[in-house]
């Protein structure tokens, strides 16, 4: 599941199910009820979307995928590329994930979106970004399986 605001970050999450309650909580935890939602039309959304200030939503299966109210642009192309991105990455450089890994490779993907140059950063600010999130973590093969030899 990921959310973006636009021009702004992007968060990530890898949920065991999509499903209302999930949805709710991850989008109570990271969204500001005052703020306008934007989906497609899937259920899920409908319920959660009733307590933020507005909700919108594009129909896909209309072949509705941008609508202009007034000053307003209703879409999800944003996190549709986010995902594009980062589909196209996991195909082209890393080839697999497991399920245990999963959230590190989001956040992987998370970190390079946030720290893009339309943000204001450049190689050398996200490159000292980098190292002071790496600090006290290490992570081995041996950890991961847990397996004795």
């Amino acid at each position: 599941m990921g959310l973006v605001e636009r021009g702004g970050e992007v968060r990530t999450f890898h949920v065991e199910r999509a499903n209302v309650e999930t949805v709710k909580e991850v989008l109570f935890r990271n969204i500001d009820r005052s703020s306008t939602l934007y989906t497609d039309q899937a259920g899920i959304y409908k319920k959660p979307g009733k307590d933020f200030d507005a909700h919108r939503s594009v129909n896909h299966s209309q072949d509705e995928y941008v609508r202009y109210e007034g000053n307003k642009t209703v879409h999800t192309n944003t996190i549709e590329n986010v995902f594009s991105v980062f589909k196209r990455g996991m195909t082209g450089v890393y080839q697999h994930c497991g399920e245990a890994h999963l959230h590190r490779y989001l956040a992987e993907f998370d970190f390079r979106y946030n720290s893009r140059a339309k943000l204001g950063l450049d190689d050398n600010a996200r490159h000292d970004l980098l190292l002071a999130a790496t600090g006290g973590k290490r992570l081995t093969y041996r950890r991961i399986g847990e397996a004795a030899h």
